[in-house]
């Protein structure tokens, strides 16, 4: 059992008192570990990792940094904690739990929405069935990806269908096939549902299949030479001729990729570019030989790069021969025809930036083989990831030849992409002004301002849904997204609904005195919607003036609406091109979308049954989704027996006996 950690919180009742840090930093092992820095009011300040405690703690207090952003974070420091584990790894591991959970203001954050794409092949099955997927990995079937974007996922599966023919159908409709689909008139399918190619037939191309998107292009394409020659000598021209199409097909799906992969079959191409204050890294996957597109990421906190890498200068001499020990300065002298090259002194930032983006992106993902980057990554955090996940990994900085086309490539998207985000940017701050004056908003920081919007949705009445969504640092926050189900109120009362969500989402805000209220709530509707928000604004105690409606104008009109204010001022109708009305469109849209979508959900819900399998001691999500996967349907489920039950993974023969108690 792995013993638990060793916490060394500051234990001076003075934390702020120099000579104190020092006695603490003076104090510490030469272990490895995590170091937390707080400032006097308790807020968590930083979050790093190190080899050695003492050495890189010490770093940031044994010069004065002066002005620089560095000096601004120390000279906040009161106290410090520090957790010694017994690798890098773990540190590593340890730091960036911290940096998702706790967010601290120092260090360069990325969104923790690594949701990838894969493609998916259900070897349990007699005829695998391949399909797009997102989620939780079961290892009894393949996986292949990640992939950057769902498009990428469906444009592999297309050449699939092209190539190999293999099936993409549910299995429930597989089982109950009397004829060919569609699929298979238009050569897409080689309709295994009604035995139109054999098991062994449907396996090789299974097996072909698998060895395309491993990268293995060349062997997949001798071996289908050779079946076609071995049909072709039985007499089986018919199967032969299968077979040459299958040929041309996958010929021609080569001569179109137009990426060229050399003798890498995965890979991972990073370029981080910064301008304007902000960073973005561009990363662009290459699987099984094929180039699959790239995906943006926009750090918070860049403007901290420079503290975040404190001590990074005093490190680098010592990189080449840490890399060497880890086999990993052999690749990149081999690729660069000489020895890794030391980082620039301009590029400290981007840098951090990088070795941010590495450790927080690989840590829940699988490591490539490769990793080419524009600007070098810490050697010590490559091989930190390697203990981490037990995959071997090479890091290919400025390198040569193919690689250098796919970086420069990487490296436009990027520009092209913060250039977009900058201009996006700097039109919603000006939106955001816009309606700080309109309304006449005291507000000074226009970073600070927050929005809530509420809107109530539902169809005749049923399963209505209202929602809250925040608009803050001139951006949608979807984190802060709520939706609330309205019970208790007469169906289609908009009113008493509104005062419902009202009260719900207010009424323990207003209890509190050190609660963040909104700058400004928008409603969707006119007087009676925002004469309901009144009442329940002063039943709370809570400023009238927060609250704006916004009406739909003459028609319905986009670009007519006006604004509604609950203190009694007179209605305001901005022009269609205000950047202010645009700003308040933008919001009240978002809340309409996110409560309707909401609505939806629980009016099928409501309809088909569903919520009857979610009821029942056992049936989680999972089971449920597999059940009606399986049955196509709650009806079907209800009819089926509880062996039929128990055929469905994770249904054991109680919980069948249990389901079908419940829906007779």
């Amino acid at each position: 059992m792995t013993p638990p950690p060793d916490t060394r919180p500051a234990a001076a009742p003075e934390p702020a008192d120099p000579r104190a840090l020092a006695r603490q930093v003076a104090g510490l092992p030469h272990l490895p570990g995590v170091y937390r820095y707080f400032a006097a009011d308790g807020t968590l300040l930083y979050v790093g990792k190190a080899r050695d405690l003492r050495k890189r703690v010490s770093s940031y207090f044994q010069k004065d940094h002066g002005g620089t952003r560095t000096g601004h974070m120390v000279s906040r420091i009161a106290r410090l904690e520090t957790t010694v584990t017994r690798s890098e790894a773990e540190a590593l591991l340890l730091e960036n739990n911290l940096i998702k959970t706790q967010q601290p203001r120092y260090n360069i954050l990325f969104r923790d929405d690594k949701s990838y794409p894969y493609l998916k092949l259900t070897t349990g099955h007699a005829f695998p069935r391949m399909v797009y997927f997102r989620g939780a990995m079961d290892r009894r079937h393949s996986y292949f990806g990640p992939y950057p974007s769902a498009w990428a996922v469906k444009e592999s599966i297309a050449v699939l269908q092209k190539v190999f023919q293999l099936r993409t159908c549910e299995d429930s409709v597989f089982a109950n096939r009397s004829r060919p689909c569609l699929l298979h008139q238009i050569h897409r399918c080689s309709a295994p549902c009604v035995g139109h190619i054999t098991a062994a037939a449907y396996a090789a191309d299974v097996d072909a299949a698998t060895r395309f998107l491993r990268g293995e292009h060349d062997g997949v394409l001798k071996d289908l030479q050779a079946r076609m020659q071995d049909l072709a000598e039985q007499l089986r021209f018919e199967e032969a001729a299968a077979v040459r199409n299958q040929i041309g097909a996958l010929s021609r799906v080569l001569h179109q990729q137009s990426m060229e992969v050399g003798g890498d079959q995965d890979a991972d191409i990073l370029a981080v570019v910064m301008q304007g204050g902000r960073a973005c890294v561009n990363l662009a996957m290459v699987r099984g030989g094929r180039h699959l597109g790239d995906r943006a990421y926009f750090p918070s906190h860049v403007q901290w790069a420079e503290a975040v890498d404190v001590g990074a200068a005093d490190a680098w001499p010592a990189a080449p021969q840490a890399a060497a020990e880890s086999g990993l300065a052999r690749a990149g002298a081999d690729e660069q025809g000489g020895t890794p090259a030391a980082p620039p002194s301009t590029q400290p930032a981007l840098q951090a930036v990088l070795d941010a983006f590495v450790a927080q992106h690989y840590l829940d993902l699988p490591l490539p083989p490769v990793l080419v980057t524009n600007v070098p990554i810490d050697a010590e955090l490559v091989a930190a990831l390697q203990e981490h996940t037990g995959q071997r990994c090479v890091a290919v900085p400025n390198p040569r030849g193919t690689r250098r086309s796919w970086l420069d490539m990487a490296v436009q998207g990027a520009q092209l992409a913060l250039a977009r985000l900058l201009a996006e940017e700097g039109a919603q701050h000006h939106r955001t002004r816009a309606l700080v004056e309109a309304l006449a908003l005291e507000i000074e920081d226009l970073d600070a301002l927050r929005i809530e919007c509420f809107d109530v949705s539902h169809t005749a009445g049923e399963a209505t849904q209202a929602s809250c969504v925040v608009f803050q640092h001139h951006a949608m926050q979807s984190a802060q997204y709520r939706r609330y189900r309205i019970d208790g109120v007469t169906p289609g009362d908009d009113y008493a609904a509104m005062r419902q969500v009202l009260t719900r989402r207010y009424a323990k805000l207003a209890e509190d005195a050190d609660a963040r209220l909104p700058d400004l709530v928008l409603i969707d509707g006119g007087r009676g919607q925002i004469a309901a928000a009144r009442e329940v604004f002063e039943e709370l105690g809570l400023d009238i003036g927060r609250l704006v409606g916004v009406e739909k104008g003459e028609g319905r009109k986009v670009g007519l609406e006006e604004l509604v204010f609950a203190d009694g001022r007179p209605k305001v109708a901005l022009p269609p091109d205000s950047p202010a009305l645009l700003l308040v469109a933008q919001i009240r849209d978002e809340a309409h979308r996110f409560a309707i979508t909401g609505m939806r959900a629980q009016r099928a819900r409501t309809r088909t049954g569903g919520s009857k399998l979610e009821d029942i001691p056992g049936i989680g999500p999972k089971r449920r989704a597999n059940l009606l996967s399986r049955f196509g349907g709650v009806r079907g489920v209800a009819s089926a027996s509880v062996e039929d039950l128990m055929t469905v993974d994770g249904i054991s023969r109680d919980l069948a006996q249990t389901i079908y108690a419940a829906l007779h």
